[in-house]
């Protein structure tokens, strides 16, 4: 049925995006036409068109609402190592020439043919449906959905004192015409439902946070789903209220499933990506073939997942994604690639060009990022440790991409005393060094879970949707700051 269903993606974006605007082949030629006064290596038109809406909710009372509606084209031609681009929130032939002429400012470095007129169209199969998620429910039922959120954490336990509710949702149609005659067009719908609420007890206030989303519209948030939400964001918030300061020190740290895979994400992911090893910025630059990690830490970046956050039908250069294998075994196998860097470090395309926007350059960053399951059981894991720190949930955190420093704070953890599970800490800070970690890794779980689709990567200002996910992980010697 998808399937069948690729071909109308390719109508949908040339009636959104070109027949509003007077844009056909012929007009499209001749832009190419222009960028290949000068010999190019690359060159790319991106259309997108863009709507979205965001609801939320204080005190019960949804008390804002926003909805927005972008469209606009980018062009971009590659020479060598260089790349002219220019963009414009208007889609017209004239507009199209003024960013040609802009972008043909690029200096004869490249060496492979003139650009050319588009005429090969790319249709791979959906991993998504069409959909418009903004026209899935009524205003009043958007409403209801963010109260009944609400009233399913206070409810919970009369500490919860405030509830913080959002809904989000876009519907975007992108098409992407490229030098070498490729046509590639995908409609992405993407939706998440956040909850944060504040318990209260003598004295003391907390918080706990949920949510997720993925590639669908609001039917995804059915009453079990938002049930569940209010219950994680409740249990995280009564859990802080009873923690205690965490340790300090150097110890034995088991991260969760699922979300805890953001530190692999930060302190490893973002170094496997195709630019910084270029530049060789990156701390795995050069290292391709070698040992990274401790046998049994396989890492995978896929963007082929059905449905999922970070998932994409074609990259923002029209290429299908694909599963990389990054680290194979705990050897490092490959980076994620855009064509600019593939090219340039004579490697395959990955299909992991993304771009924030038409108004943003492409660059290879991850889609959904996880590392594999192991063969040990969870319980088995926390059994092995004598004394140290099980981190369940995490906030924010940042990474040096030059040496993969990393610190994260830890939104749910626990003390892990004599093989049981016992207190729950807060205050918990781990750093310490990716490419080191990997080398710590004493025992990988048989759960391996992605995360719940609330994951948004930031890189050099640009933020697009992303997926986690790892099994447990026992990681020895993780320095943890804490105030106790």
């Amino acid at each position: 049925m998808l399937a069948a269903a690729a071909p109308e993606l390719l109508g949908t974006a040339e009636r959104t995006l070109l027949a509003p605007f007077d844009l056909e082949t012929g007009k499209l030629e001749r832009v190419f036409g222009a960028l290949g006064a000068r010999r190019i290596d690359y060159a790319d038109l991106y259309f997108q068109y863009t709507r979205s809406e965001g609801w939320s909710l204080e005190e019960g009372i949804v008390k804002s609402g926003s909805f927005n509606i972008e469209q606009g084209v980018g062009v971009r031609a590659v020479s060598g190592e260089k790349t002219a681009f220019a963009y414009s929130d208007e889609i017209s032939f004239a507009a199209l020439e003024d960013a040609a002429r802009a972008t043909r400012a690029i200096a004869a470095a490249g060496q492979s043919r003139r650009a050319k007129a588009p005429a090969r169209t790319k249709l791979p199969v959906p991993l998504y449906r069409a959909l418009d998620p903004l026209g899935s429910l009524e205003s009043s039922a958007k409403v209801a959905l963010l109260e009944k959120l609400d009233r399913a954490c206070r409810a919970l336990d009369p500490r919860v004192s405030e509830v913080m509710g959002s809904l989000a949702g876009e519907y975007e149609v992108v098409l992407i015409v490229r030098a070498d005659g490729l046509v590639a067009a995908d409609v992405r719908p993407l939706v998440r439902l956040s909850v944060q609420v504040i318990a209260e007890h003598q004295g003391r206030r907390e918080t706990g946070a949920s949510g997720g989303g993925g590639r669908t519209d609001y039917s995804h948030f059915t009453d079990a789903v938002v049930e569940e939400y209010a219950r994680q964001a409740v249990s995280q918030a009564l859990l802080n209220l009873e923690a205690r300061p965490a340790p300090a020190g150097t110890m034995t740290v088991v991260l969760g499933p699922g979300w805890p895979g953001v530190l692999l994400h930060e302190a490893i992911g973002h170094g496997l990506e195709g630019d910084f090893n270029r530049k060789g910025s990156s701390a795995f630059a050069g290292r391709l073939g070698q040992r990274v990690a401790v046998p049994g830490v396989t890492v995978v970046d896929d963007g082929t997942l059905p449905g999922r956050r970070g998932s994409l039908t074609v990259d923002d250069e029209g290429n299908p994604t694909r599963r990389t294998v990054l680290i194979e075994d705990g050897v490092l196998r490959g980076y994620m690639q855009d064509s600019l860097n593939a090219r340039l470090l004579k490697m395959p395309l990955t299909g992991n060009a993304r771009r924030e926007s038409f108004a943003h350059v492409t660059m290879p960053r991850m889609t959904n990022t996880y590392m594999l399951a192991g063969a040990h059981d969870p319980k088995e894991i926390i059994a092995s440790v004598k004394k140290g720190l099980y981190a369940v949930n995490f906030g924010g955190g940042q990474v040096d991409i030059t040496n993969g420093k990393f610190v994260f704070s830890a939104a749910e953890a626990y003390l892990i005393e004599n093989g049981k599970v016992t207190h729950p800490v807060k205050g918990a800070m781990l750093t310490g060094n990716g490419p080191d970690a990997l080398t710590r890794v004493a025992m990988i779980g048989n759960d391996l879970a992605l995360d719940p689709g609330i994951g948004t990567c930031g890189k050099e200002g640009q933020s697009v949707p992303v997926g986690v996910g790892q099994p447990t992980l026992r990681i020895d010697g993780l320095t943890v700051g804490g105030t106790g």
